[in-house]
């Protein structure tokens, strides 16, 4: 299994995009990485939109991000309450520094803006943030997956597999 000594964090909080959460974690662990899911409170079920429930590995004050290799960063409303936690944004702006993998479906480019490291970069996401995206200093584009570096990006659920992929393999090469 090309990932079995990879550990990747995918961020939990109320209202994930249900697909956009569970897809990446059983795509990744099906290569072999270990996902941890982690939110505010570990051990706590949480609810995607559509009623879909995640239980936490972990909260934010556990992780050592260093330890990671990668993170996930699920669309839905979830975005919008993540990037209100300072330690979201501390995970972010470290795999960014250290140009680990970021992966962003949907509305988690609200994450990205709000950890401020998306001057310069091609991005895509929902169509009903790529004001957000653009004003953020980013060049936006409509297609299924936008690999700029190590942040990969995608725009919805039909996406998946075409980001699912990128997003493995950008981990592979790490």
């Amino acid at each position: 299994m090309r990932l079995a000594d990879k550990h990747v964090i995918a961020l939990v909080e109320e209202e994930f995009e249900d697909l956009e959460l569970w897809y990446p974690v059983l795509r990744l662990r099906e290569e072999g990485a270990t996902v941890d899911l982690v939110g505010k409170e570990a051990n706590k079920v949480y609810h995607g939109k559509y009623g879909v429930p995640v239980t936490t590995d972990r909260n934010f004050t556990e992780v050592n991000v260093d330890a990671y290799d990668a993170i996930l960063v699920p669309g839905g409303w979830a975005p919008d309450k993540l990037r209100r936690y300072p330690e979201v944004i501390e995970f972010v702006k470290h795999m960014d520094q250290q140009k680990k993998p970021i992966g962003q479906i949907c509305h988690a480019g609200w994450v990205l803006i709000s950890a401020d490291i998306l001057k310069g970069r091609q991005v895509t996401s929902t169509p009903g943030i790529k004001d957000d995206m653009t004003n953020a200093g980013s060049t936006w584009h409509d297609e299924a997956v936008v690999i700029d570096g190590h942040i990969i990006s995608s725009r919805r659920p039909p996406d998946l597999p075409p980001y699912m992929k990128a997003f493995a393999d950008k981990l592979a090469e790490k």
